[in-house]
């Protein structure tokens, strides 16, 4: 990965408090897991930026190499790698997920 994709990478998860790399976008998600997310994370009510993998190769591959985990969608939270699909989907059903954005003071409109 050429330092130019890894520093994109970095500021992107520097500079947003929730990312998302997933195949597709928000609206149109290009796959069944990161549609997934897209609705976990919509359900919770937590603003989120998309990084649509499928537009920049370069990405699809850097995003994998960076967090050394082979798929994707791959979920950070303030700086700190979540993990894919499966990791969120789990976080979400017992609860772990809605805490750590609790502890990591991201507003959701999910709260009660």
């Amino acid at each position: 990965m050429s330092d130019t994709i890894k520093q994109h990478i970095q500021a992107e998860i520097d500079n947003n408090a929730v990312v998302l790399f997933m195949k597709g976008d928000a609206d149109f998600p290009q796959c069944g897991f990161s549609a997934r997310v897209v609705q976990i994370l919509s359900h919770i009510g937590v603003p989120f930026k998309a990084i649509n993998v499928l537009a920049d190769a370069n990405i699809r591959q850097g995003i994998k190499d960076f967090s050394n985990w082979p798929t994707i969608p791959q979920l950070y939270v303030k700086g700190e790698f979540i993990g894919g699909c499966d990791i969120v989907m789990e976080m979400f059903q017992s609860g772990e997920l809605q805490n750590l954005l609790k502890e990591k003071n991201i507003p959701t409109t999910a709260e009660s």
